[in-house]
């Protein structure tokens, strides 16, 4: 009777931060990893501890595993030693350095400290905005250049001290502020001294140096898979052939270089070293792959296959678009019966699954300005109407769900601790609904075949996101032009083994896809600006590990961007 048959539900959070150093050694230029560890990455490991019959799939970037890792050991070296780190923020919270003296150094730790969503982060604490109130218009202009900022010399070191250690309050997850040391400085308010941010860093590395261990608890005892992204989180399908953007794009602009040097090696070596990276990191060899952006095309799903891969994933677009492509009844792509089945390609092994964009979506957009109860019930009452619409044959049917594990939970009350909690609790033992691996759903006898594949990502089922407009192809010129460069070189042997490594990793952080995705019109200027310094920094770093003058093409702007508006501030994008 169709009133038993549950429906297969595979969650799965995508955990990806970009290579933020400067170079392979340099200062952190950005402070995301951390924050999102203390935040998110934390608090989603602790939903699954609270919840051990919610089974999901977890996926990690590998470039962020060893940022994670080099954080974690960075912290304790400070906590033991005394020693500077390579982030300015954490040595301006742990006191390593002192609050500077100049003024636009001032305003831009205030600018620093502000960057959180307000009305989630900061305004929820009278203390904290009653710190940065007066000052928020100062930061409101486009142009902060135009406000006079001389008075910011008379402020008191403490003050900037109180917001530093306010930023970090705020940007603990839901998890960590129910800690006694989260509680004693909330209540404390102001005034904190050395030993407050001393125990406030304590609680900081404790976390992060946890969180590998935590997942890889969760996963050994079969309550999650992990899986992983290529290691520099390149766009495979475009390194490969730049010709694959031209099933979805076919009228796009391409970029000057035909085609990216070597580009087929290149996606090789990032699958290879990002296996050595998770087995060095997890303990074992995952048996799926999200590649990067859910970017996928037939020279891509041969490469899974190649390097033993059970199964991938990709965007709801990408499904629509080979649908047509491969000649199915056009109502196929019409109705959505069919994207709750699992594909393979022709006769390659590995699984494909296919996101919903709009359950997706739901998550990542929508349900953050409902209540968090009401919202993960509607959630859980569309997976049910799926089921019923599916009837008896719902269990050999799949609802897939993939999304960004930490970008979305700044924009929900309290990082979404109730939505996710609620929705977990209601999913661990439902009669309709049955959360599934990845791996756990490669044999379902329902997997259908696609004769073609139209190359694209998770977004919009296009690489739009990464190629195609002018700011963006000129990135990718820059790179080709890096990468023969590295070539010649290599070609030549005049590096020592050693700078070899280091040179081909520098590489591979230029390739990674997030430098592409911030660049054009439609995200906000101040992330466009420090995206396009540190795309240009890497590939800057590139050509000096090379031993080869950097190009003046390096010395101007890919981007300027210009977007306020942007959702989720450009971190995520809507399909539906």
């Amino acid at each position: 009777m169709s009133h038993v048959s549950r429906v297969n539900f595979a969650l799965c959070w995508h955990m990806h931060q970009p290579w933020y150093q400067r170079g392979l050694d340099g200062d952190y230029q950005l402070p995301w990893v951390y924050l999102h560890a203390i935040k998110d990455y934390s608090d989603m490991a602790a939903h699954l501890e609270a919840h051990p019959a919610m089974k999901l799939t977890v996926n990690f970037a590998p470039v962020l595993l060893e940022q994670l890792d080099d954080y974690a050991q960075q912290m304790q070296q400070w906590l033991d030693t005394g020693a500077r780190m390579r982030d300015p923020l954490l040595n301006l919270l742990a006191g390593v350095d002192a609050i500077p003296q100049d003024v636009i150094q001032r305003r831009q730790l205030l600018h620093n400290c502000q960057r959180a969503n307000a009305a989630k982060m900061i305004d929820p604490y009278p203390a904290y905005r009653r710190l940065v109130q007066p000052l928020r218009d100062l930061f409101a202009a486009k142009d902060k250049t135009t406000h006079d900022i001389s008075f910011l010399q008379y402020f008191e070191p403490q003050y900037f001290i109180d917001i530093l250690v306010w930023y970090h309050l705020a940007w603990l997850g839901h998890s960590l502020k129910q800690t006694a040391v989260s509680h004693r400085l909330v209540n404390k308010e102001t005034q904190f001294d050395l030993d407050d941010r001393r125990e406030l860093m304590e609680l900081m590395t404790d976390c992060i140096a946890g969180l590998i261990p935590r997942y890889r608890k969760l996963a050994e005892r079969g309550q999650i898979e992990l899986s992983m992204t290529p290691y520099g989180h390149p766009i495979i399908p475009l390194l490969n052939d730049i010709d694959n953007m031209k099933c979805a794009q076919p009228n796009a602009p391409r970029p000057d270089c035909s085609t990216y040097p070597g580009g087929e090696a290149r996606s090789r070596w990032h699958l290879q070293k990002g296996i050595e990276c998770f087995e060095r990191h997890f303990g074992m060899r995952p048996k799926g792959v999200w590649l990067s952006e859910g970017a996928i095309s037939e020279d891509a799903i041969a490469l899974v296959e190649e390097f033993g891969f059970a199964w991938t994933a990709t965007g709801e677009a990408v499904w629509r678009n080979s649908v047509k492509l491969s000649g199915h009844a056009s109502e196929t792509a019409v109705s959505k019966r069919a994207l709750f089945h699992p594909y393979r390609l022709n006769d390659y092994s590995p699984v494909i699954f296919f996101r919903d964009d709009g359950l997706s979506d739901l998550v990542g957009f929508e349900y953050s300005r409902r209540n968090s109860v009401e919202a993960s019930e509607e959630l859980v009452q569309n997976l049910v109407n799926i089921a019923d619409y599916l009837g008896e044959g719902a269990a050999n049917h799949v609802v897939t769900i993939i999304l960004d594990g930490e970008n979305a939970w700044e924009y929900y009350p309290h990082n979404g601790h109730y939505f996710l909690d609620h929705l977990y609790g209601r999913l661990e033992e439902h009669a309709r609904i049955r959360t599934a691996c990845f791996s756990e759903l490669t044999d379902l006898s329902s997997c259908l075949k696609l004769e073609k594949m139209c190359a694209g990502s998770w977004v919009y089922g296009s690489f739009s996101t990464w190629i195609g407009q002018h700011d963006k192809n000129r990135a990718w010129e820059l790179l080709a032009s890096a990468k023969q460069a590295y070539d010649i070189v290599m070609a030549s042997g005049s590096l020592d083994e050693a700078a070899s490594v280091i040179a081909t990793r520098q590489l591979a952080i230029a390739e990674g896809s997030d430098w592409f995705w911030w660049f054009g019109d439609i995200n906000p200027a101040s992330s466009v600006s420090d995206f396009d310094k540190l795309f240009r920094a890497q590939l800057e770093n590139l050509y000096l590990v090379l031993r080869l003058p950097i190009p003046d093409s390096l010395k101007i702007a890919v981007s300027h961007g210009g977007a306020a508006d942007a959702a989720n501030a450009g971190t995520m994008v809507r399909n539906v």
